[in-house]
């Protein structure tokens, strides 16, 4: 098992494809696709699932609506933003001046919220895009959960909900994010740029992320020894991502897994991103069945609302759970033995 830890923010360019993504099935037996989930979130934090139920046609009108609205003039698309945070935004990440090669629309994931970020969005057709827009925010919240009590189960926690009622509940702060990342003129173009960055290093603070992209390749996440693993594009799958929470809630045992897009491609991007996230005051915490004398308590309890006011002040690539841990977090006390030992000689 690779310890639950994130490493620091500084550029990486290494990269190596060696590394074989989890695939799991979700027509297997359920005993072998609980384990195999457990074993995912444990190790890399990151896994593919395929026999996922959802129809085919829910992503491919999302992916349709979605290029439908960046292919409008810049200033038509301007009118659904600035992105604060909702909304539609260009190069600019977060707050703390992050940039990337990148336009976006984030979006609530609540239908009736949805409903009135369409009029700005869409202003012809505001209903048949808020509508394509919940379908798919359905289809994958329903996904989420589902894997996530398999997690649950895979764990052996009493109580299988623990996890999916805090995204299934009428106040969650899930998020639907769409990235859109614009492609060079040429091949040749793309050689000589293939390190562009389309978004930053960092983890996702929520719960679960399930992630659709169209077939370009661009993703990425950071594996066991430290270098950028890349993850090969499949349309008819969904991608899944352990949370920050997530990591806080197993006490350590998953880990969130640190994760960037290039935007080197010669063929334009388009990723769909649903983030399954808790009430903005649920309390996070270690759960207590995943505390014991051997695994004391990590990590400080915090409602997901403070969680995100701290996320806030910080740039994307740092690792918010550090403001978190408890000083029996093995990992706090290494990086503090290391970072006197640096000082003594």
């Amino acid at each position: 098992m690779v310890a639950a830890s994130n490493t620091s923010p500084n550029p990486r360019t290494d990269c190596v494809p060696s590394v074989a993504i989890p695939v799991v099935d979700l027509l297997e037996e359920r005993t072998l696709v609980k384990d195999l989930i457990v074993r995912s979130c444990e190790e890399l934090g990151f896994f593919k699932v395929i026999n996922h139920g959802v129809p085919l046609d829910v992503p491919a009108r999302m992916e349709a609506t979605s290029m439908e609205f960046f292919s409008l003039p810049s200033s038509e698309k301007k009118l659904a933003g600035p992105a604060n945070p909702l909304g539609y935004g260009s190069k600019s990440i977060g707050l703390r001046g992050d940039t990337g090669d990148v336009e976006y629309l984030l979006l609530p994931t609540n239908a009736s919220c949805m409903a009135k970020r369409a009029c700005a969005i869409s202003t012809n057709y505001p209903h048949e895009f808020s509508s394509v827009m919940n379908e798919y925010v359905d289809a994958v919240k329903s996904l989420a959960c589902e894997i996530l009590e398999l997690l649950a189960e895979g764990l052996g926690l009493n109580n299988t909900e623990v996890f999916s009622k805090l995204i299934r509940d009428r106040e969650s702060d899930s998020l639907l994010r769409l990235n859109h990342y614009l492609p060079y003129n040429s091949k040749e173009d793309n050689y000589k740029n293939s390190s562009r960055i389309g978004f930053g290093e960092h983890t996702d603070p929520q719960i679960i992320t399930i992630l659709k992209s169209n077939d370009v390749e661009g993703f990425q996440i950071l594996g066991p020894f430290g270098a950028w693993v890349p993850v090969p594009p499949d349309p008819d799958s969904f991608f899944v991502n352990v949370g920050d929470a997530l990591q806080v809630m197993t006490n350590g045992r998953v880990l969130s897994v640190r994760h960037r897009a290039m935007a080197s491609s010669y063929m334009p991007r388009l990723s769909m991103v649903y983030f399954g996230a808790p009430p903005l005051g649920a309390w996070i915490s270690p759960l207590s069945e995943m505390i014991t004398s051997k695994e004391p308590k990590r990590y400080k309890s915090f409602t997901w609302g403070d969680y995100k006011k701290a996320m806030y002040t910080l740039s994307l690539g740092h690792n918010r759970l550090d403001r978190f841990q408890t000083d029996s977090d093995p990992t706090k006390r290494m990086f503090e033995y290391s970072t006197s030992i640096e000082k003594v000689n």
